[in-house]
This record gives structure tokens, sequence and C-alpha cells, in this order.
């Protein structure tokens, strides 16, 4: 397996991509390093009055633009080389969609099933101290999100501190973003990053002439699909892509993994897990002994949206889907991507692709510094406008329109479907951005690297144009 460290691959992208732009390498060096790394250890109170030390980072990779952005995560395997990195990749993700924010990232070493409820509160409180203390936290400074193995009740946490521990300031709030909606939040929030995904998916499949160089007809329907990973990134874009035709024939999880060449049923599996506790023996589903084995399934699409590093030189070679869809960050080595390219194989990357969350997580910010809710100002206008205007088209033709199809049709947008838009528009048009950088290099260069490119050219201009470099 390679040894290479995760912000070692990422540079190596990095690196790629920089020897097609012309920039300086003053700028490219900038552009690349990781600003600020904040290494945090402190002691937490166990319920049994048991002390443990607790390590936590808090990486800062550009403030090209502010505040910086990027989750936070529980896991027992965080470490500093891997905030930097995905602090590194937030960077590129919020360039390539457009979304006005520097990159970071944080994390905390625990396992959270080895602490209650009231521990992993004080852990969360203590933490967004630390990072208050070393102004790492703020709406205008840094705004963390929900990663691996946090949600909206961590989140919760962290705004409430902030806003205890802060001078009075309405837009304490916007300090955290993945909020319960009574403390602010924006619906659609949870379901982003998957359906971003979802969305990213789909406009790839919809390019005739790739989808020919792979001997695959266009559109999602049919297409068989292998989601690695059950949580909140992998259930929301099995889901989807199931509601748009696709067919998820195999899932994996820690506990192992299944298939069903016919199908599985998102919602049923899901159900499954909850009440078993485990994916396994699914009814009418073959169980794989090991969940690795579910990334070397005969499928059209393998979605891995589990952790990094999950496919390598070591199995590089075995893996049968003709597209790689990278919905968790860095699933895929630097040295296996090339094997995989070699192969004739398409990979949408994930700072593209799963980058649905930051962009509803942009949309949250603003909603907490506007202090509106998205709809409020325009939905009954807009329906008062459509209902005039079907009563016309209703008066002009001497027929009713059935009163579903007509409640229907006057709906004016919620805050949900007003996310749900943004989002979708903007995962199309960065995806068609990417295509046309790579069309530009006679489409010599992978998609990842189109992608770079187009990252690296954006934050070189927000550097020139806070006059840092000429």
């Amino acid at each position: 397996m390679s040894t290479i460290k995760f912000f070692d691959q990422v540079n190596q992208n990095f690196d790629k991509a920089a020897a097609y732009t012309k920039h300086d390498k003053g700028i490219l060096s900038q552009i690349k390093i990781c600003n600020s790394v904040y290494h945090i250890t402190f002691p937490v109170k166990r319920d049994d009055g048991s002390i443990t030390t607790v390590n936590a980072w808090r990486a800062e990779h550009s403030q090209h633009k502010l505040p910086v952005k990027g989750g936070i995560r529980y896991a027992p395997s965080v470490n500093e080389d891997e905030v930097m990195a995905l602090s590194a990749l937030m960077t590129y993700k919020c360039a390539i969609v457009d979304v006005p924010f520097g990159g970071a990232k944080g994390g905390i070493r625990i396992n959270k099933n080895d602490f209650s409820e009231s521990e992993l509160e004080r852990i969360t409180r203590r933490y967004t101290f630390e990072l208050i203390k070393k102004n790492f936290i703020g709406p205008g400074i840094d705004v963390p999100a929900p990663d691996y193995g946090t949600g909206a009740r961590e989140m919760s946490w962290i705004a409430d501190t902030y806003n205890s521990m802060t001078d009075s300031n309405i837009n304490a709030f916007a300090c955290v973003t993945g909020k319960p909606i009574p403390q602010g939040g924006v619906r659609g929030r949870t379901e982003a990053t998957g359906r971003g995904t979802f969305f990213g998916i789909r406009e790839a499949c919809d390019i005739a002439d790739d989808m020919k160089r792979l001997g695959l007809k266009p559109g999602l329907d049919g297409k068989r699909v292998v989601v690695q990973g059950l949580g909140n990134v992998g259930y929301y874009a099995a889901k989807f892509l199931q509601q748009g035709g696709a067919v998820i024939v195999g899932i994996a999880e820690y506990e192992g993994a299944i298939y069903a060449p016919k199908g599985l049923d998102v919602d049923a599996v899901a159900k499954h897990r909850r009440e078993k506790g485990s994916i396994l023996d699914f009814p009418g589903a073959k169980n794989l002994a090991k969940n690795s084995e579910a990334l070397e399934l005969d499928c059209d699409i393998l979605v891995p949206a589990a952790l990094e590093n999950q496919i390598t030189m070591d199995n590089a070679g075995r893996i049968k889907a003709r597209i790689i869809a990278e919905a968790a960050n860095g699933p895929v080595t630097a040295d296996a991507s090339e094997a995989l390219l070699a192969a004739g194989k398409i990979i949408i990357p994930d700072m593209y692709l799963n980058a649905g969350g930051v962009t509803v997580s942009y949309f949250e910010w603003l909603k907490n510094l506007s202090h509106v809710r998205f709809g409020r100002m325009n939905k009954r206008f807009e329906e008062d406008v459509n209902t005039r205007l079907l009563r016309t088209v209703e008066e002009m033709t001497g027929k009713k329109l059935p009163k579903a199809l007509f409640d229907t049709i006057v709906h004016g947008p919620d805050e949900e479907d007003l996310v749900n838009s943004g989002l979708e528009e903007t995962m199309i048009s960065s995806y068609r951005q990417i295509r046309e950088v790579k069309h530009q290099h006679n489409d010599a260069i992978s998609l990842r690297t189109a992608a770079f490119i187009s990252a690296i050219n954006k934050v070189a201009l927000a550097y020139k144009e806070l006059g840092i470099f000429p």
C-alpha cells in the first residue's frame, strides 16, 4: 500500500496542474502552503470522574478570502497531516464552485462510541473555547461545519459556546454552519453533500461523448452503482441516484458489504441496518466477507463515500467500474488515479463532487448574516402571480385544471426549494467549467487536473486582486 502522506498527495496533484499554468512560482508556492495549523491538547473529565487527554487540530490553509471554511471531524484517525490535506482540498473546492471562502479543516482524535453525550458536549465546548482563544473561529474569520462523526448537535454546541463567550453580536450564530433549523440552520443542509454528488454524477453521465467512450448510454437510467459508505453522504447519494433511475447493486459499510445484481432498495437497507445494527443479511442480497470487496464489484459507477485512501495501487487493477465518483475526500490515491485513468476510466474528482456541503453551508452563512429566511420575501408574491396566470389561461380556454396540478404549479418556492435549486445550478455550472478547461487542453488531462487548474487560476486571481502579487 502507498505510504505517501495525504497532504503530499494533494500537493502532488496540485503540482501536476500547476505545470499547465503560467503563474509565478512564488504565487504557486503561496497557494499550495498551509498558512496556519493549531494543535490543541486539553483534559476532559469523564462521567466517572477520571481525566482523559484529547488531541485536536484546526488548519487554515488559505486566507485569500475570508472567512475560511471547513468541517470538523471526530475520528480516532485524525492527525495533523489529514487536517492540512483536507483544508487544502477545501480551498480548491470553494474556488471550483465559486464559493467565496478560503479553506480550513478541523478534527478531534476520539472514537465517539467511547464517550457519553455529556462527555462529547464537554469535549466540543472545550474545543470551541480553545478556538476562540486563538481567533480560529468567527463569522468573518473561520466558520466550521459538520464532517465525519459530527452533525447538527455538535454544531449547536459550538454556536452556543461561541455566542456565550463573545461580545454581543447579532451575527454570532454565523460562526458555524450545519446547525439545527431553530438555531439558524438552513433547510436542505443535511442532504446537501449527497444531493450535490447526485447532481454531479448526473451531469457527467449526460455528456454523450464521454459516455460513448466508456461504452455507456447517456443518462442515469439503468446504470449499476456501488456505494461505499452508508453515512450521511453515501445514504443520500445512493437515495437520489436510485430516484434518478440508477440501480444500486452494492452497498458497503464498516461491518461488511452486500450485493444484489437486480438492485437494492436504499431506504430498506438503511431500515434493516437501524434494526439489526448491520447491513449484512439483508433479504435478497449476498453478503461479502470484506467491505473492500464491494469496490471491486462489476458496476458502471463506483461511489466511494467513506474515508480517504480506499483505492490504492494494491486494488486499482481490480476496479471494474467505468466511472469512479469520489464522494469522499481523497478516496483514490494519486498513483492509483493514474492507473485508473490509463485503464480508460473516468474519475469525477472529490473537490468538485462533494462540494454540495460547502455550497449549502454558504447559503446558510448568508441567511445568518441577512437574518431573513430564503423565500420569505417572495413566496406569496410568486404564488399570487402564478394563480392569476393560471386563472387567465382557464378563462381563455374554458377548461379547468385538476386541483392537484393547479396547486403544484402555483406553489411558490420555499427555503428548501431555493437551496436545492441553487445547489443544482452550482454543480452543473461548475462541472461545465471543469470540462471547458479540460477541452482547452485538448482533453489530454484528467478532470482532476482540470479542476485543480480552475481552482489555481481563481485563487491566484484573488491574491493578485489583494495586491499581494503583481
